[in-house]
């Protein structure tokens, strides 16, 4: 026999069977290209360059993750569609007197061609598309295009080993489903999808309990660190139960429509639930994969774009002010120096500040329980409990605010940015402060926008109160000394200029930080 003939027969096998196998290789060359495109954003040497800390290329190596995953299970469905429509062909060969090993050999070429042409189309137009891919994320987080071409061999290299082995899975599975069967089930191959589903309602209760406890999870969990700690267990269980439901849940439906004769006896409903009984068992896993792909789809592009148009609303919101100015641990003396060498420095950069905001306050982290608040270092800490504390001064609040409000010894105005105070009390540790009044508003902190856990602001009315707080959250240990200082200010001159400004700021404030949104929009659009 000649040594080329199963190759041949590959290779006719494929165009007689193009109708199948086109639309199969073309899926395969798009999630190449798609796969190989998000390596290249991942590896690629000018990423690197354009976040702090790498931050970009680690969220963009999450989703090369995502996509191998995604690939698996969509290309090994389409290739389960594929192998069930040739089975009658793999039969007829087997009655005909080829033996199952030649079967498989001709299988194993029809894999390799396909393979190598989907890697050699997938990765070629991958290399292509991704100098756009790049132009395109440079665009979105708005930095500068450099010149030149990349073709990273670790994106290469990851593209053929995915790939390959998810071209090895396949091959496995359809020499199994022809080894296995016999020539008259490979003759009907074609028809086994079409025999009427048993009712599995162990299948049936599983999906609904993953799936209500999935949307349980979802709408109980309050806390933002709970919540992300949960997140994915919420999401696998309603994965879990979307297909469990699909695959037994619909059948199980569909035959208790089919018990109520009243029902089910109408010309409008025979015809359709019969033939969607029949029809479940092949197409349960497909509409499963439509359903939880599509949602995710939504909800991506409507999160992404919704972040993007808002972008710099995020950006005014963790930088309330254009230069902020931070420190820790100040005396009065202190921070009337950082005045003046902020004005100073300010006055040499050629800008006038304006829209001013400094206060004086203390910060904790405690563990919230109700109105209850105690020091976080306790053994009963927990991280989804977790509530940081703000303390400033009634003047300092009301120069700030323009407010002439009026605290007593032992009363405190309360502003809640995030979490909830029952009743009209707080109790620290066994300090406790009577809420004058909640504030609907407050020149907070931006850095707050980012924190995942509750934050309150409280105002007192002298310093005096706010180092009796601190005595009692210390505890054993010591109090934690002066209060810190925020100094926040806005400016109209050029971005360059505000970031030769900060740049010189922390070179001449000693005894503190100063960032500005300027300095932190590159990383902040790559992170975003």
């Amino acid at each position: 026999m000649n040594r080329f003939f199963y190759i041949k027969l590959a290779v006719n096998n494929i165009k007689k069977n193009s109708r199948a196998y086109f639309p199969f290789i073309l899926t395969c060359i798009g999630t190449i290209i798609m796969f190989y495109s998000m390596c290249f954003l991942s590896m690629a040497k000018n990423i690197g360059r354009f976040s702090d800390n790498q931050n970009l290329r680690s969220i963009l190596s999450l989703g090369v993750y995502v996509i191998a995953i995604f690939s698996v299970v969509f290309l090994f469905y389409t290739n389960s569609f594929l192998i069930k429509q040739r089975k009658k062909e793999f039969g007829l060969f087997n009655i005909l007197g080829m033996e199952k090993k030649h079967i498989a050999r001709i299988i194993l070429f029809e894999t390799l061609i396909i393979a190598a042409l989907s890697l050699f189309m997938g990765i070629l137009g991958g290399i292509i598309i991704s100098k756009l891919a790049m132009l395109l994320l440079l665009k979105i987080i708005s930095f500068p295009v450099s010149f030149g071409f990349e073709v990273p061999p670790g994106a290469v290299i990851a593209s053929i080993v995915v790939f390959g082995g998810i071209f090895l899975i396949c091959l496995l599975y359809n020499i199994c489903q022809v080894h296995l069967s016999n020539p008259v089930e490979l003759l009907k191959g074609g028809n086994l999808g079409e025999r009427e589903p048993k009712t599995n309602w162990f299948l049936s209760t599983v999906g609904v309990i993953c799936l209500g406890f999935g949307y349980y999870i979802a709408l109980t969990v309050k806390a933002p660190l709970a919540a992300l700690n949960m997140f994915f267990i919420a999401v696998v269980l309603v994965i879990a139960g979307t297909y469990c439901l699909f695959i037994a849940g619909s059948i199980a439906v569909l035959k208790m429509l089919r018990k109520n004769k009243k029902y089910y006896y109408k010309a409008e409903h025979f015809i359709s639930i019969s033939g969607m009984i029949y029809r479940m068992r092949q197409n349960a896993a497909g509409l499963a994969n439509i359903c939880i792909l599509s949602t995710m789809v939504i909800v991506m592009i409507s999160i992404t774009t919704s972040m993007y148009a808002g972008m710099e609303d995020l950006l005014r919101n963790r930088f309330p002010r254009n230069i902020i100015v931070n420190a820790s641990n100040v005396s009065d003396i202190q921070a009337g120096k950082i005045n003046d060498v902020i004005k100073k420095q300010v006055k040499a950069a050629g800008a006038v500040p304006k829209n001013i905001v400094h206060f004086r306050s203390m910060d904790y982290i405690t563990i919230q329980k109700g109105a209850s608040f105690t020091n976080a270092d306790s053994d009963s800490y927990s991280v989804s409990k977790a509530a940081y504390v703000f303390f400033i001064t009634l003047d300092d609040y009301n120069r700030m605010e323009n407010k002439s409000e009026s605290l007593s010894n032992g009363e405190a105005l309360l502003y809640t940015y995030t979490g909830d105070v029952p009743g009209n009390t707080l109790d620290f540790n066994g300090l406790k402060l009577s809420i004058k009044k909640r504030l609907p508003s407050f020149n907070s902190k931006g850095i707050i926008s980012s924190v995942a856990n509750k934050c309150y602001y409280i105002v007192v009315d002298n310093a005096n109160t706010i180092k009796h707080v601190d005595d009692s959250l210390a505890g054993k240990r010591d109090g934690l000394g002066e209060l810190s200082y925020y100094y926040g200010f806005d400016v109209d001159i050029s971005r360059s200029a505000q970031i030769e400004l900060v740049s010189s700021l922390n070179k001449a404030v000693k005894d503190g930080y100063v960032e500005g949104a300027e300095n932190s929009r590159k990383s902040f659009y790559a992170i975003y």
